[in-house]
């Protein structure tokens, strides 16, 4: 996290707002804000195992350890609630492909 973060330290709720390291910003370019912060959100396996899973699997497939955390809705309409809203958001957004539990569809 220090490797990527100025001044960064454990931060599970995404609270707080830490400059992103000159060398990585090209590295995460939709994580930096326009000001060069990123709101960061830290976590560890046994509080979320399968996004652990997710995210050290990233890292070994890009040597990046950052994914982006965000709300899932489009311009001007509510953020997705269930599966269905899921899917519906889906078809009209610019996504490629969802993913809910173990289902995976892609347009």
């Amino acid at each position: 996290m220090r490797e990527w973060f100025h001044d960064a330290s454990h931060s599970p709720f995404m609270l707080f707002v830490y400059d992103v390291k000159d060398d990585k910003a090209d590295d995460i370019p939709a994580v930096r804000h326009v000001d060069g912060t990123a709101r960061i959100q830290t976590i560890n396996q046994r509080q979320h195992p399968c996004y652990y899973a997710l995210l050290k699997e990233f890292k070994n497939l890009t040597g990046v350890p950052v994914l982006v955390n965000t709300s899932f809705n489009t311009g001007g309409e509510p953020i997705v609630w269930t599966p269905r809203d899921a899917v519906e958001c889906f078809w009209t957004s610019p996504l490629d492909v969802l993913v809910i539990n173990s289902f995976l569809l892609e347009k």
